[in-house]
């Protein structure tokens, strides 16, 4: 059975690898797909709830195929003695879809104002559309969740890249030429390893300045997570280019008079690619993890820019996760990111596994 017809017998991780794909899109037109800017305050607004159940259709009129929404009135509850949102029905603000809104620069090159949907209000309107809710300032959950997920997958995804250039060479030259180099170079890798890596981590982000730019800390991130990533990957691709230094297809090169450059570029290389790709997949989701615990202590991603751990610094005490439960929601993205490349990994290393193959003969 080939490597795709196992791989579609997995149907988690079909369905992981689809709702990657599907989030992959909708992060990267994060402005299109949201209403408003991330970083846009409405202060008359703070911490409203999510209204996807104020879209109506039915009014006193009937049944209407374009949705609406009432517009929103602040009011001070006397019972609970804490401020409360109401409908004003007196007026009612229609949802359009591919309507004119705030400009901002699609896939962050061509400058555009149109959105998928909203009221086309002013932003002092009560007629708003916040489908995730609002944070203290008014800012719209779904453009911060959206905008988010384009720093903590793009972060990850990036991290990873690095990784493997630097697991690809030091586990290869480690496994193809053996000896001392090998020991010398698992050596590093042990040493890396056996230290934890949330405490290296922290370390590493401390010592970053704090009056660095938001995009030169960024970058910074992204060096402390390769650093602690690259190890486990460099002791997988060991055991790969252990495995076919000594295939018969390699002494043929060899005997050929191929040099070490080519066998290894041109013939180990190559063959190890399905496992990279499993190994990518793995391990993208532990550190998508590790920048959001970084972002959540402020030893990551800040402001302007926007990370999902970031988001969850607001959700800190028993307070907010009482009265403002909506506040988790980015946290409910991480979760199923990482579910998502789980499934997506350990289907890819079922279907990559050449042993499968015999125990289903």
């Amino acid at each position: 059975m080939s490597f795709f017809a196992r791989f579609r017998r997995q149907r988690l991780g079909l369905l992981g690898g689809l709702v990657l794909l599907m989030l992959a899109l909708v992060v990267a037109f994060a402005g299109f797909f949201s209403p408003y800017d991330p970083q846009t305050q409405h202060r008359q607004f703070p911490y409203v709830p999510p209204m996807l159940g104020r879209l109506h259709f039915r009014d006193e009129e009937g049944f209407h195929l374009r949705p609406f929404v009432y517009g929103l009135e602040r009011v001070r509850d006397p019972f609970a003695l804490d401020w409360v949102y109401v409908e004003d029905k007196s007026e009612k603000y229609p949802v359009y879809l591919f309507v004119r809104g705030e400009e901002y620069r699609l896939l962050g090159l061509f400058k555009t104002d149109i959105h998928l949907f909203g009221t086309g209000t002013e932003g002092d309107s009560p007629g708003q559309l916040f489908l995730l809710g609002t944070d203290k300032l008014g800012r719209d959950l779904l453009a911060r969740v959206l905008a988010g997920g384009q720093i903590s997958l793009g972060l990850g995804l990036l991290v990873v890249l690095v990784c493997l250039v630097v697991g690809v060479l030091i586990g290869g030259f480690s496994g193809y030429y053996g000896g001392a180099v090998d020991t010398l170079l698992q050596r590093s890798v042990e040493v890396v390893m056996s230290i934890p890596r949330l405490a290296l981590l922290l370390a590493l982000s401390a010592a970053l300045p704090p009056e660095l730019p938001a995009t030169t800390r960024f970058w910074g991130i992204a060096v402390v997570l390769a650093l602690v990533g690259w190890a486990p990957l460099a002791r997988v691709i060991r055991g790969q280019f252990l495995r076919y230094r000594e295939e018969e297809f390699i002494l043929a090169a060899r005997a050929n008079g191929s040099g070490s450059g080519r066998i290894i570029f041109r013939h180990i290389l190559p063959n190890t690619f399905s496992y990279l790709i499993v190994a990518a997949t793995l391990t993208a989701p532990a550190l998508i993890i590790l920048e959001s615990i970084l972002s959540f202590f402020n030893f990551g991603i800040q402001e302007p820019l926007i990370s999902w751990g970031m988001l969850l610094q607001e959700a800190q005490s028993v307070f907010q996760l009482q009265f403002h439960p909506w506040l988790l929601l980015p946290a409910g993205c991480i979760v199923l990111v990482v579910l998502a490349f789980n499934f997506l990994g350990d289907a890819l290393r079922d279907a990559v596994d050449p042993h499968l193959t015999l125990i289903e003969r």
